[in-house]
């Protein structure tokens, strides 16, 4: 008999993948908006303050009143404002103003030069020092000597307490797995948080001016020299360390004779991140009265001269190329030891002796201190700046013009309306269940408390403001970064010459993307968006390209051999499998971009960063300036957190 076995039959049914419930949620919010758009949107107009600005404002007054007779601020804040102002104002007198009765500097032009060509040629070599001194030379012919010293002294205040607290710590961190794990959420922290956010606490605490803006800068360059300093300790082979201890070594010889010599290279490269962030830090301290390049820059841009603000910018310029050229020679000299450095040795002692002699005559004649104005080319440069403007807004506008209109009516309008025109319930669900199918529950959770306190700042609508031109900015960041990564990843040729390009704009401090935009672009939310693009495109298209190159080249060499094309082995093979370097590229373009959009708030991008900028110059709304200035940390918080979430290493965590 025989004997019939049915099968069950197969389900056919798929399960729904998260691009498509993400597609949903999207157009299931569209639809909704139509009926109810204006409802419940939370606006403020910019004259009006909420009970949380007008508590701020009483904070600051009460903090004012007592900022003299409180001991928290006696024998503690008031301490620290006046150590740091002593230590810059030592500079100073150092370099940049008249002291001590002197209608000039301690050390004069001549000397500054000197000593730059020294320390150059001493790290590096003639390649090095010529330039530097050379760039040093330029700032004093653009007619910017003392605001460009005046920079360089708050620059290496800031830096010289951010290397002495962050090294330690960082030896701490290397050493102590307990201490890492502490400190990196921290470090995360501070690195998430625009710039614009520093400024408004520290004016509370420090009042405006110097201090405020040196302590300002080394928060925001501490971690690079806490990160790779323990980076570094945490790379020595433990062969080495191994070795050491079978010897009898102390803890302390194990850290001096092993630890930091190896790890040396990595800690100058920490020295070089941490001097860079603080210059651009610095600049845009300017907005809390920090002397210096950045003051120049921030009032021709809120009076539109752009000659003026090229000048200086191009001084920025070219005092962070001659600080990232020293650093990074320093950075190589100290692998190279040997006869060679030995033969080095009475060079070095020939031409200190030289710099000695530049020093002294800088000091004592007032040719050598004053920098000469016979042959300032300042004023050329300005003028061609506005000349070029003028031409460009001549002959270029119809191309400038349809692209800010494209942009501006095809995405950031639309978005916009979408973000500010909703419901604030509409637009807070619809970000809660993102996050969720993105990030997973921990992301939701996040969402929802970063929501809720940005309704408490009292600024939603200008939150929505800034986080649309946010999503569009970042958006078009992902196009460049994929576009040129992919090309740098897959053609090594490219990537040679593409590189130096992209670190040369990572160079830069972020004021100076300004510039040339607004020439372009006049004073518009555009402007804002497109400075941004470029200041973040860098750092992404720099990942992606490095996530590409790093897929096997067996799994590329079988696809080809399978017979897929270009667009094929890209789409189907490379984008896939870089999809982790997608992710930190988007997340990294995310803080990058919405950073420079707060900036952005100078020229006439609106939003949060006007709310901020305001604050620092209007008495009545600082209030409503540090909650502007919450509200951004908020954004990035959560931006930060549903872009770390949704990685793949993270994915298959949560699920």
């Amino acid at each position: 008999m025989a004997v019939t076995t049915l099968a069950a039959p197969r389900s056919t049914g798929r399960r729904i993948g998260r691009p498509v419930l993400v597609a949903a949620v999207l157009l299931a919010w569209v639809v909704l908006w139509i009926p109810v758009h204006g409802m419940h949107t939370l606006g403020l107009s910019p004259a009006d303050l909420t009970p949380l600005h007008r508590w701020l404002n009483d904070v600051n007054d009460t903090v004012g009143a007592n900022r003299n007779s409180s001991p928290v601020f006696l024998y503690f804040f008031n301490e620290i404002r006046a150590a740091i102002d002593s230590l810059v104002t030592l500079l100073q007198d150092l370099i940049a103003q008249p002291s001590y009765g002197r209608p000039v500097p301690v050390l004069g032009w001549l000397g500054v030069v000197a000593l730059v060509a020294y320390v150059s040629w001493a790290f590096g070599n003639w390649r090095v020092a010529l330039p530097a001194a050379g760039g040093f030379v330029l700032l004093g012919l653009q007619g910017l000597w003392t605001e460009s010293m005046d920079t360089l002294a708050l620059t290496l205040a800031a830096v010289a307490i951010s290397l002495l607290v962050g090294i330690p710590l960082g030896v701490w961190a290397g050493l102590s797995d307990r201490f890492h794990r502490l400190i990196t959420p921290a470090l995360d922290f501070m690195q998430t948080m625009p710039t614009f956010v520093y400024l408004a606490p520290l004016t509370l605490l420090f009042l405006i001016g110097p201090a405020s803006a040196t302590i300002a800068t080394l928060i925001y360059a501490m971690p690079p020299a806490i990160r790779l300093t323990a980076h570094g300790i945490r790379s020595v082979h433990p062969s080495a360390v191994e070795a050491t201890e079978s010897l009898g070594a102390t803890g302390r010889q194990k850290l001096f004779k092993v630890l930091l010599p190896l790890s040396k290279r990595t800690i100058v490269l920490g020295v070089n991140q941490t001097i860079m962030a603080a210059l651009s830090m610095v600049t845009i301290a300017a907005l809390i009265d920090a002397p210096g390049l950045g003051k120049s820059v921030v009032k021709a841009l809120q009076t539109l001269d752009v000659g003026t603000a090229f000048n200086a910018g191009l001084a920025i310029v070219v005092l962070a190329i001659v600080l990232d050229r020293v650093t990074t020679a320093a950075g190589d000299r100290v692998r190279r030891t040997g006869p060679a450095s030995r033969l080095r040795r009475p060079l070095v002692a020939l031409f200190g002796i030289l710099t000695a002699a530049c020093c002294y005559m800088s000091y004592t004649y007032v040719w050598a201190a004053e920098f000469p104005d016979t042959y300032r080319i300042g004023g050329a440069i300005s003028r061609g700046a506005d000349t070029v403007t003028v031409w460009a807004q001549d002959h270029l506008f119809a191309v400038t013009d349809a692209v800010k209109n494209l942009v501006t009516y095809a995405l950031l309008n639309p978005l916009q309306a979408l973000l500010t025109e909703s419901p604030w319930w509409l637009v807070a669900a619809v970000a809660v269940l993102l996050a969720a199918l993105v990030g997973g529950v921990r992301a939701a959770v996040v969402t929802v408390a970063c929501l809720a306190l940005l309704i408490g700042t009292g600024l939603w609508q200008d939150a929505m403001t800034t986080l649309a031109m946010t999503i569009v900015a970042t958006l078009l960041v992902m196009v460049l970064g994929i576009v040129f990564g992919v090309w740098m990843g897959r053609n090594r040729h490219v990537d040679r010459f593409v590189r130096p390009v992209l670190d040369a704009g990572q160079t830069m401090p972020a004021f100076v993307y300004l510039v040339p935009f607004v020439a372009l672009f006049a004073a518009t939310r555009f402007t804002a968006i497109v400075a941004a693009v470029v200041f973040a495109a860098p750092v992404a298209i720099k990942i992606v390209a490095d996530g590409v190159r790093g897929i096997p080249a067996t799994t590329v060499e079988a696809a080809t051999a399978a017979g897929s094309s270009t667009w094929q082995l890209i789409t189907k093979v490379q984008l896939p499998m870089a999809r982790r370097s997608l992710t930190l590229a988007a997340n990294q373009g995310l803080i990058y971009v919405l950073s420079m959009v707060v900036v952005g708030g100078l020229v006439g991008a609106g939003a949060l960063g006007y709310d901020v900028v305001a604050g620092f110059s209007q008495s009545q709304l600082y209030g409503k300036g540090l909650a502007a200035g919450a509200a951004i940390v908020l954004l990035g918080i959560m931006l930060d957190r549903i872009a770390r979430a949704s990685s793949p290493s993270n994915t298959r965590k949560g699920h």
